[in-house]
């Protein structure tokens, strides 16, 4: 697929880019240049082959998934400016 200048013209006013007059006939050759580019890569068989998150398979870390307390209550609400029951107080919003 060839891009013409006007094509470019129109693309870098969707861009919000700001391309001299002069430039315009480049820009076009390199929009065209990855199109030809795209379609190559469409012509390639990948059937059968899994997407990648990654070029080296790595498995994130993962820990027990279970609930607890934090172990520290008392700690964490040692910084607040109020509390009371082992739970945060906060002012009233709505009366």
């Amino acid at each position: 697929m060839s891009i013409d200048i006007d094509t470019a013209r129109r693309v870098a006013h969707l861009a919000r880019i700001a391309v001299k007059e002069q430039d315009l006939p480049a820009l076009a050759g390199e929009l065209s240049g990855i199109l030809t580019f795209m379609e190559q890569l469409n012509e390639v068989d990948v059937t059968g082959i899994e997407p990648m998150t990654s070029v080296t398979p790595m498995r994130l870390k993962r820990r027990a998934d279970v609930v607890t307390d934090g172990g520290q209550p008392g700690a964490v609400l040692s910084n607040a400016p109020d509390a009371r029951e082992g739970f945060f107080a906060v002012p009233k919003v709505m009366e």
